[in-house]
């Protein structure tokens, strides 16, 4: 009977030394892991010292802890304000905390990520992963250059193994096992009486890229911290855009970034198009919103046109345009007592909320004159709601973001705005100290609603505001450039591969030995041996068996002549009939 079994247990229970060596022999070298070793301290010196530092920072586990405190690391950034993110939030928890602050700034809390201890971890984390993978890949290709080691003296002490006898000869079923083992993708050879097999090298291929990729992605995210740009600009429909330093509203660079590094182009802004859900529970949710844009590359490069949508971005060789906010400009246009125009501009206002409910400045910094025929400034809050909700309502908040029905609330002061102090001011916001509220009948602050179309007078000849019937929208634009972002996302899925390959891929032994007996007849032995106890071992050497079998049938025994006897029978998967082979030792 073919005896096929997956325990441990020898017939006769005995074991050697050099059974013992053998079958470790044959496991050899189914990792490239370093192996664990106890030892005692290194010995005193400088060489030594180094020798026992260097391997525990490239040891797994030391590589593993890295990894944990550069997460633990970042948290930090996540959750307290970033100097090089957002000054005015630094400022302002600089301002709410005094004691935490300053212990802030001594642990570098406020630039984490270009802090010391933060690039100590990713320096140090580096180093043990291109330490751990360099030995590793050498012994790697080591192995791929040699041949799988030879067959144990007693197959039956391995985790997996079957027997039988069969009528071929030898040397035919060792041809037929090598043929069988190298159709099933195993890399095969002959040594001695046995056919040696090997199969599953993509694991540690896997286990390699894994490690490989976490060095590329860290190595992306640095350079791409370092050279990075990111900057944000507000722009009215009809406008245009040319990628230099002061065309900007706000920017922000990595510590080795250089202006020359702006890609250069330009575009105008032709349309911006926003449509909205006007009924059911996502009433109010924009359906559309895109901006038409027409750009050239380069200085004199072709003009060329493009829709930019949410999380479509326009890319100009490394740059990157991304539609991130959306308002609306009413048109305002200015009068003296005279009448002559003073200022006329679409003025950009900030949403306040989902509906479109803006604030923001109207400023008439020059050409005014007062009835007294002194320069002065005026200066107007500006309160827009694209769709009014009527004066029942009685307040200024937006009903629909789209333009139903536009009003403009405005209110009057005039003096000095403070614009020539040198001291930078918001263009969103206006500085009051200098200035004194135009008043009206009830000696109240003047103030007015305006629909399109509609003219504010103000008080005592000062001249007039008027709503004009044009409302333009305006678009916020990012514009980065962030090298190393498809190295990051390369090695970010080359990770994953390495990482699935490693988990699910087995690397695992089979030999088949047939030698002949005492009686003559051929006696066929196979077994297999993986990394890690799993049922693919038992199960594949099962099938491996059924095949081979197929090539070499079983013989009868020489104590049961009936060819019909169960001893003659096809192997079959060895954890059926494990527990058969266990009740008949």
């Amino acid at each position: 009977m073919s005896d096929t079994t997956t325990d441990n247990t020898t017939a006769d229970n005995t074991t050697t030394a050099g059974d013992d060596q053998d079958l470790g022999a044959a496991g050899s070298q189914l990792s490239t892991a370093p192996k664990e070793e106890l030892s005692g301290l290194p010995s005193l010196g400088v060489i030594g010292w180094a020798r026992w530092f260097w391997r525990q920072l490239t040891s797994m586990r030391v590589a593993l802890l890295l990894l944990l405190l550069l997460s633990l690391g970042a948290i930090p950034g996540s959750l307290i304000p970033q100097t090089g993110i957002d000054e005015t939030k630094v400022a302002d928890f600089r301002e709410k905390h005094d004691v935490l602050a300053p212990l802030y700034d001594k642990l570098g809390l406020f630039d984490v990520y270009s802090s010391v201890w933060f690039s100590a971890i990713y320096i140090l984390l580096f180093i043990s992963l291109v330490g751990c993978i360099v030995p590793r890949t050498w012994q790697f290709v080591g192995q791929l250059r040699g041949r799988p080691p030879g067959a144990p003296r007693r197959l039956t002490r391995l985790p997996a193994h079957t027997t039988w006898r069969t009528g071929a000869e030898p040397e035919e079923v060792r041809e037929a096992a090598l043929a069988l083992l190298r159709k099933r993708r195993f890399r095969a050879h002959v040594v001695g009486d046995a056919v040696a097999a090997e199969k599953g090298y993509l694991r540690e291929v896997g286990n390699l890229l894994f490690h490989v990729a976490l060095i590329v992605m860290l190595i992306a995210f640095a350079w791409g911290q370092l050279f990075k740009s990111e900057g944000n600009k507000l722009i009215v429909e009809g406008d245009g855009f040319s990628n230099a330093l002061p065309m900007y509203d706000d920017f922000k660079s990595g510590s080795l970034f250089s202006v020359d590094d702006l890609e250069p182009f330009s575009f105008d802004v032709k349309e911006f198009t926003g449509t909205y859900e006007r009924t059911g529970p996502n009433k109010g949710t924009p359906r559309t919103y895109q901006s038409e844009v027409t750009y050239a590359a380069g200085a004199r490069g072709e003009e060329k046109t493009a829709v930019i949508k949410v999380n479509k971005p326009l890319e100009i060789g490394d740059a990157k345009v991304y539609l991130v906010s959306h308002g609306y400009a009413p048109v305002v246009t200015v009068r003296d007592g005279k009448g002559r125009i003073v200022f006329q501009d679409a003025v950009p206002l900030l949403p306040l909320d989902a509906n479109v409910t803006s604030s923001g400045v109207v400023k008439v910094l020059d050409g005014y004159r007062n009835p007294e025929g002194k320069k002065e400034q005026l200066g107007f809050n500006a309160f827009f709601v694209p769709t009014f909700g009527g004066s029942a309502s009685g307040t200024m908040l937006s009903q629909f973001p789209a333009l139903d029905y536009p009003v403009l609330a405005l209110s009057a002061y005039h003096g000095d705005l403070k614009a020539d102090s040198g001291i930078p001011q918001s263009v969103y916001q206006m500085d009051k100290t200098k200035m004194k509220e135009f008043k009206d009948a009830k000696g109240e602050l003047f103030k007015k609603l305006l629909t399109p179309g509609e003219t504010m007078t103000l008080p005592n000849g000062a001249g007039s505001v008027t709503f004009e019937k044009d409302v333009r929208e305006w678009a916020g634009y990012q514009i980065v450039q962030e090298p190393g972002g498809g190295w990051a996302l390369g090695g970010a899925v080359a990770a994953i591969g390495g990482l699935a390959a490693s988990l699910f891929v087995q690397r695992r032994r089979v030999w088949v030995r047939a030698v002949r007996g005492a009686d003559g007849v051929t006696v066929v032995e196979m077994a297999g041996l993986g990394r890690s106890e799993s049922v693919k071992v038992p199960e594949e050497l099962g099938d491996l068996a059924g095949l081979l079998y197929d090539k070499a049938p079983g013989a009868p025994d020489p104590d049961d002549p009936d060819e019909t006897s169960s001893r003659t029978s096809r192997p079959t998967d060895p954890e059926a009939v494990s527990a058969e082979g266990a009740e008949q030792q």
